[in-house]
């Protein structure tokens, strides 16, 4: 855990390029390029497949930077044959000069189900992980198990240096997966400092069970930030974001229970028709209106605990205290590095 008197470095943090919903992903060349002239340590690229997918955007970041990790903050296994997540991985890995690395998630059932696709396990996602290291390693994989049936699968060339495997996780029984099977841990926005702390302290109690070294298993707390932004922007940047989550059951009940809060708080929340808004035709701006109305029923505390907004220093030592309370690396969330403001924030960070 990070003491207090330590210094910090601007590569400790990295950002969201094309948060949210984009019509233009082109918008990646500026915010990459920002990303890096204030000194990030890592792009994070979410996933939507209508115009973010996670293979071309970093694709397409790996070749207009120079020193910034990259990594797919999430993608999900089982839209892609292993093979084609290996090729994925080994691919970018080579344009990248070895700056990347595959980040997964669960998503909810349902949404495999509406699919045709299984859903995804604790043992499926541990056993993919487990089949692309094996064929970056150059095995001949056989296998039959949670993650499918694969009779005979192997990559002819393969990566000089693998990329490592995060994993998004929220719940305790999640968090001690990633701690026995994978790199690093990418936690949800708006967790409080005690939430990840926590979070942490599950996830290396079971890396050291299984017999791995905790500090090989990074932490990557999520803050979604806004630093010296108007009330219409922070309010955008932040409420009606947290509003797009809360407005899901299955994820609104984690982060509560993670961060100790009343999930009574938002039944109201939860009982409003938003759950398909963002997936079903309508516009950016009619999609944000909806959710712009949404946030204001969200209790202040939910807002508050979990992101920051106000000076450049307030915010930078906001992010100071998610490095003391165990993150490794900083996810910044909802303000672009391309954004005035952003500089400032790091420069006060580092001072």
């Amino acid at each position: 855990m990070t003491e207090l008197g330590t210094s910090f470095r601007a590569d400790e943090l990295g950002a969201y390029i094309l948060p949210g919903k984009v019509t233009d992903p082109r918008a990646l060349l500026t915010q990459t390029a920002a990303a890096e002239q204030i000194g990030l340590g890592t792009i994070w690229a979410a996933e939507r497949w209508e115009n973010k997918e996670s293979a071309a955007i970093c694709g397409a970041v790996s070749v207009v930077t120079q020193k910034a990790r990259i990594v797919t903050g999430v993608t999900h296994f089982i839209t892609r044959h292993p093979l084609v997540l290996a090729g994925v991985g080994g691919t970018i890995q080579g344009l990248s000069g070895g700056r990347f690395a595959l980040g997964f998630g669960r998503s909810w059932g349902q949404r495999w189900v509406d699919m045709g696709l299984k859903q995804q396990t604790l043992a499926a996602m541990a056993d993919y992980a487990m089949i692309l290291r094996r064929l970056w390693a150059g095995e001949t994989v056989s296998y039959e198990g949670p993650a499918g049936h694969y009779p005979r699968i192997q990559m002819a060339d393969i990566p000089i240096t693998p990329p490592p495997i995060y994993l998004a996780a929220i719940g305790p029984k999640t968090l001690a997966m990633a701690g026995q099977h994978f790199d690093g841990v990418v936690l949800h926005p708006f967790l409080t400092t005690a939430a990840v702390s926590r979070s942490r302290d599950i996830v290396h109690e079971a890396a050291v069970k299984s017999g791995r070294n905790p500090s090989d298993v990074k932490i990557f707390p999520t803050l979604v930030v806004a630093p010296d932004l108007s009330d219409d922007e922070a309010h955008k940047v932040i409420n009606v974001r947290a509003a797009t989550y809360f407005v899901h059951r299955w994820l609104a009940e984690p982060v509560a229970t993670a961060n100790g809060w009343d999930l009574a708080d938002i039944e109201h929340l939860l009982a409003l028709p938003l759950q398909n808004a963002e997936i079903a035709k309508h516009s950016a701006d009619e999609v944000r209106a909806m959710f712009d109305k949404a946030s204001k029923v969200l209790p202040r505390h939910w807002i508050e605990g979990g992101s920051a907004r106000g000076s450049p220093q307030f915010c930078a030592e906001r992010l100071r205290d998610y490095r003391r309370a165990g993150g490794d690396e900083i996810l910044m969330h909802g303000t672009t590095p391309d954004h005035p403001q952003m500089a400032k924030l790091i420069d006060a960070y580092v001072a």
